[in-house]
């Protein structure tokens, strides 16, 4: 019997009232995934609305199409850094980003994001293109790993995981993320036992830089972030919910930077965070922030 994909969505309510969804309105879900936020989009904007859903894994907008099967629903196997090819001269109401990654990628030890089951060390969003994660791991200079693990995951033990993955893959190179776990866990200090009883996973934040940098996701968020006031109407919304401290301070800077040049009417100066309610039923909720801003 085939295992249920489940992912729950983050903040629903907080991001529609962000966007001011309504009946009629266009919208562009810029990470559909597997339909979470799309539902209730889809629910809100009626018939006479408009989806356009856009998302990196091909298998992410198949399983979106069997879920959500509207006919004022286009989806496109596609990088929202890439939004204004999709959408050409057309403008929208409302934009949304939600940029943390569904658990279904997370917990398929074939994708290449877990460190806690064994697998290839890929990490690629769409695993049909670029380069993987291992081939990062074994082609970066230490002097660079360093600097990504330290920028990318605010990893404290950057330099001397960056020197034993040199030290190691001169070795043998590394192709498995348990290979990779290890590596992290011996340089941290952590036995294998150990590190699985962990709050926090001595290799967390060491996957989270490569999955990050791997899949290009400051630079694509920048993008976005620049064409935002090009696609979205006058009145029209953005909001973009983040897990990392580096995007949340992109989105900030970006939105409050656009109030002050006269492109935004109004922002949110403070982030919108989950209620504690659903902190309890969904645990992945806590690191989440949604910032808007409304196009002049």
């Amino acid at each position: 019997m085939k295992k249920e994909v489940r992912h729950l969505p983050v903040l629903v309510e907080e991001v529609m009232r962000a966007l001011k969804v309504r009946e009629g309105m266009v919208v562009v879900d810029c990470t559909v995934g597997l339909g979470g936020h799309s539902v209730e989009l889809l629910r809100r904007i009626g018939p006479s609305g408009k989806l356009i859903g856009l998302d990196l894994d091909e298998g992410n907008i198949r399983r979106a199409a069997e879920r959500l099967n509207s006919a004022n629903l286009s989806l496109h196997h596609s990088n929202f850094a890439g939004i204004t090819k999709i959408l050409g001269m057309e403008k929208v109401d409302a934009v949304l980003a939600d940029l943390g990654v569904a658990s279904p990628q997370i917990d398929d030890p074939a994708r290449g994001f877990s460190y806690r089951e064994d697998g290839p060390l890929d990490m690629r969003m769409d695993n049909t293109r670029g380069q993987t994660a291992a081939d990062v791991v074994n082609r970066v200079g230490e002097e660079e790993l360093a600097k990504m693990l330290w920028e990318l995951g605010n990893e404290e033990d950057a330099s001397e995981i960056a020197r034993l993955i040199v030290e190691r893959r001169e070795e043998k190179r590394i192709e498995r993320t348990g290979e990779l776990m290890a590596i992290v866990c011996e340089a941290r200090g952590f036995t294998i036992k150990r590190a699985a009883g962990a709050k926090l996973h001595p290799a967390a934040r060491t996957f989270q830089a490569l999955r990050m940098m791997v899949n290009r996701e400051l630079a694509n968020l920048q993008r976005l972030l620049a064409v935002i006031p090009e696609i979205v109407r006058s009145g029209g919304r953005a909001a973009i919910i983040s897990f990392h401290s580096g995007e949340d301070r992109m989105v900030k800077r970006a939105f409050k930077e656009g109030f002050e040049m006269g492109v935004y009417s109004q922002f949110a100066r403070e982030p919108v965070i989950a209620s504690e309610e659903e902190i309890r039923r969904n645990a992945r909720s806590r690191s989440a922030k949604v910032r808007w801003a409304q196009v002049k």
